[in-house]
């Protein structure tokens, strides 16, 4: 048994994905719980994962609303890169941004069911891929801060989908037999001349394997907001969500913050 907020999984590709759920100063493998029975039960408490403050509503998983306004982990460019300013000598708090705007980043391709474009900090390889549920994915561009690497997205957005579809993704419903190497020769064409400096040559495709036993047929999405005790036997983990029995699925990041009372 455990206690805690819980944050979203950390994760290792090891092989196969091995993934640990931080619940308040404790870390649970959970791969050992793939096909056991578990219990967790939410203490309708959430807990700020910026500020650590109590809140009753959790913003952009797991902020309270002070910090969903100030802090520099849910400005705009977090979720749009092309529009940090960081670069300028413009952010909510620029030491943060030496650490995370301005530094290298990469332009990607993924395949999570179906071919997207993305970006992130070079930092977070593979485990924003690991996060999006992709099973292979290969870099694109590499770029020396974030805004640069979201002006490559934005003009790759054009001829690329750049949302994942969560649920194809957890059904492990394919779409359509995707070529990445030559879908990245496509997106090499595609890029603006001032931007090919940028452009990443090898074609090193990072393969993500994840523990599930059995995926659902028809995603059910379950949230502790309205469910405030879930219990079953778990089936696989993917993304960041748990897969349990009768095709019922856990977004665990959703949470980030909530106060839980886990069995296993």
């Amino acid at each position: 048994m455990a206690e805690g907020s819980i944050r979203k999984m950390k994760t290792e590709n090891a092989g196969i994905v091995n993934y640990y759920l931080p619940v308040g100063d404790e870390r649970i493998f959970m791969n050992e719980l793939i096909g056991k029975r578990i219990k967790l039960l939410f203490l309708n408490e959430i807990y700020c994962i910026g500020c650590g403050r109590l809140t009753k509503r959790s913003f952009a998983q797991g902020y309270c609303y002070s910090c969903l306004l100030n802090s520099p982990e849910t400005s705009e460019c977090i979720i749009h890169p092309e529009k940090c300013m960081a670069h300028e000598g413009i952010s909510r708090d620029m030491e943060w941004s030496r650490g995370h705007c301005l530094q290298d980043h990469v332009v990607y391709l993924a395949d999570t069911t179906g071919l997207k474009v993305g970006v992130t900090r070079h930092s977070q390889i593979p485990t924003r891929w690991i996060d999006q549920g992709a099973t292979r994915a290969v870099r694109v561009a590499r770029t020396p801060n974030r805004y640069l690497a979201g002006q490559i997205e934005v003009g790759l957005k054009k001829f690329f989908a750049d949302k994942t579809n969560w649920r194809n993704m957890l059904t492990n419903k394919r779409t359509a037999e995707i070529n990445l190497p030559e879908e990245k020769k496509k997106a090499k064409g595609f890029l603006p001349e001032e931007f090919e400096q940028f452009f990443e040559e090898e074609n090193e495709i990072t393969l993500i394997t994840y523990p599930v036993d059995l995926y659902p047929e028809k995603v059910k999405a379950l949230s502790f907001d309205k469910t405030p005790e879930i219990s079953g036997i778990i089936k696989g983990i993917k993304g960041q969500y748990l897969i349990f029995e009768n095709d019922l699925v856990l977004n665990i990041r959703k949470h980030n913050g909530y106060k839980l009372s886990i069995t296993f």
